[in-house]
């Protein structure tokens, strides 16, 4: 996604209703999602282990995920992203290349093999820009 474009979307405002291509996601990104009222979401587990030896998965929030709204051409994505420390840096680079923005980042758990850290962000333009967008964040 090119920050003009996404600087040029800024002066928009989002559809009234929402319309977005779950397929064309799903196509770039390569899992399968959800669509709800004509939003998209897809959601990518992750996996740890506590000191007690209870794994702690997807069901139980460790993962990242996707929530689009708005049309194809006029999109707003937002969501979580979870990874390991080392891969902490080379996602947020990767996100803010392409002009997506980072909200907060944080831990959820203490003493989890591996560790996992959370980065919220969001980003504005066309659907399949955010999608491959987050498909290069998630090669990191």
């Amino acid at each position: 996604m090119k920050k003009i474009a996404f600087a040029a979307l800024s002066l928009v405002t989002l559809p009234a209703s929402n319309s977005i291509a779950g397929k064309t996601i799903e196509d770039i990104i390569g899992v399968k999602g959800q669509a709800n009222n004509g939003m998209f979401k897809i959601v990518i587990g992750r996996k740890t282990t506590l000191p007690c030896g209870c794994e702690m998965t997807k069901d139980m929030g460790v993962n990242t995920w996707a929530a689009f709204a708005g049309a194809d051409e006029n999109a707003l994505v937002d969501g979580d992203f979870a990874v390991e420390e080392n891969q902490l840096q080379p996602v947020l680079k990767s996100l803010r290349h392409d002009g997506i923005n980072i909200v907060a980042i944080h831990s959820h758990m203490t003493e989890e093999n591996p560790r996992i850290l959370f980065l919220h962000y969001w980003g504005r333009g066309r659907t399949i820009d955010l999608a491959k967008s987050l498909k290069a964040a998630l090669a990191r």
